[in-house]
């Protein structure tokens, strides 16, 4: 039965006449549970009622535990929770950078959503990034409920208030070109200029659409096998590059967070979609076969000594091919290098990625061979029922081919690195 007891305050060593009550209460092992502070005994009282009440409801919830930190059970819970490298490093950036600074000592059960939602609005970045940090504050927070820390998350299920105030409303500037769009041209012309090695990795992520890492895995063993599905009276076939891996570059941490420097690494894709078999058009197919009958290493994307590029040293590739640089004279030591005019400024790898899918929605691939080439787990009932079918991958591969024919021709070129020609009858298609 909970009750009070009186704890007379200190002075200079004495014990003065002033006092508050300390609340009383057994706990579920049988031991004396007690919580100091309460100005009046049936304050105390009640506390302690309620929560023997709340032990016998199988609802209490150890103050010790609901005192504790966010930061400290942040750790716990980063420690407890296996995810792929690169998922590991980018939530220990968002815990470092953003969220610990306002919450690390705040106690789990002080955090409401007013103040987190509030805390969010004021945030310096973009607003996808405080997406993420909500998010990943919410799961954790999740974490510490199902630990017993606390008996409810109450972010679970909020939705962000968004920023509309000022600029925030503005259309925010196109990080490619003027307004964000790649026309095939641009890859081809990014590819021609870096030569075959390079080249055919570009091409090969506009018109197949494999992320940066699935590029960089992929095995010369996966690439231009064959599918084969029956079609009609017959089989259809066609070459395929089979993406089961990818590497990953991150900033190894241990258990506590602590940077162990960078690591660059396979790992299995991002998910069950990501593990997939995407069809190759034609003039793909046969720049690949021309690529991997010149290339001695088995990634077929990677340094001139085989190893996977890191972001830096492809960077200082493939930056001056789209954005230009400006004539090296030569000179003692240093050779003469041609100056390049800007193709499209800003393009990336993630840009390629995208005029993949964009290509796809031009030429009306359907649903369920869209999904599966870009590697997204298709949402909803119909991912169960529907699948690509020997007629939806024709028509994307004649499609892909077409474009590409035209994108050729729009440019006036005939050649790519002057090993193939374009011409009817020519092996492009």
């Amino acid at each position: 039965m909970a009750y009070a007891e009186k704890v007379y305050k200190v002075r200079d060593g004495a014990k003065t006449k002033q006092f508050t009550w300390r609340s009383c209460y057994r706990k579920p092992d049988g031991s004396k549970g007690t919580e100091p502070g309460f100005p009046t005994k049936t304050l105390a009282v009640a506390w302690g009622k309620e929560q023997e009440r709340q032990i016998k409801a199988g609802t209490w919830i150890d103050p010790e535990k609901r005192s504790l930190t966010f930061g400290e059970f942040a750790k716990t819970f980063m420690a407890s929770r296996r995810k792929r490298g690169r998922t590991v490093g980018t939530r220990w950036d968002n815990l470092e950078l953003h969220i610990l600074p306002r919450w690390e000592h705040v106690a789990l059960g002080k955090i409401t959503w007013f103040d987190v939602d509030s805390w969010q609005q004021t945030m310096e970045v973009e607003d996808v990034r405080r997406g993420h940090c909500v998010s990943l504050i919410s799961t954790i927070m999740t974490g510490a409920v199902d630990a017993g820390y606390i008996t409810v998350n109450p972010l679970f299920g909020r939705r962000r208030t968004r920023d509309t105030s000022g600029t925030a409303a503005q259309p925010k500037p196109a990080k490619v070109g003027e307004d964000g769009t790649v026309r095939p041209e641009d890859a081809i012309l990014v590819a021609e200029r870096l030569g075959p090695v390079v080249g055919v990795h570009v091409l090969t992520t506009a018109f197949c659409g494999p992320r940066w890492g699935e590029g960089l895995g992929l095995h010369r063993d996966n690439v231009l096998l064959t599918r084969r599905q029956p079609w009609g009276a017959g089989v259809f076939e066609c070459p395929i590059i089979r993406i089961v891996e990818e590497y990953a570059e991150y900033q190894e941490r241990d258990e506590d967070g602590a940077k162990k420097g960078y690591v660059l690494q396979l790992e299995p894709t991002k998910n069950d979609g990501s593990t997939r078999d995407v069809d190759v058009p034609p003039f793909l197919a046969l720049l690949l076969g021309y690529h991997l009958d010149d290339w001695p290493h088995a990634r077929v994307f990677a340094t001139a000594s085989g190893t996977p590029w890191r972001r830096g040293n492809w960077s200082r590739t493939f930056r001056p091919a789209c954005d230009g640089r400006e004539e090296r004279q030569r000179r003692r030591g240093v050779s003469h290098r041609p100056g390049w005019e800007p193709i499209l400024p800003g393009l990336d790898m993630r840009a390629l990625r995208g005029l993949h899918d964009t290509l796809q929605a031009q030429i009306g691939v359907k649903e369920p061979l869209a999904f599966e080439a870009a590697g997204h787990r298709r949402p909803g009932i119909k991912r169960h029922y529907q699948r690509p079918t020997p007629e939806m991958r024709q028509e994307r591969l004649d499609g892909l081919q077409e474009v590409f024919e035209r994108a050729m021709g729009n440019l006036g070129m005939r050649t790519l690195w002057g090993r193939m020609v374009l011409r009817k009858g020519s092996p492009w298609s």
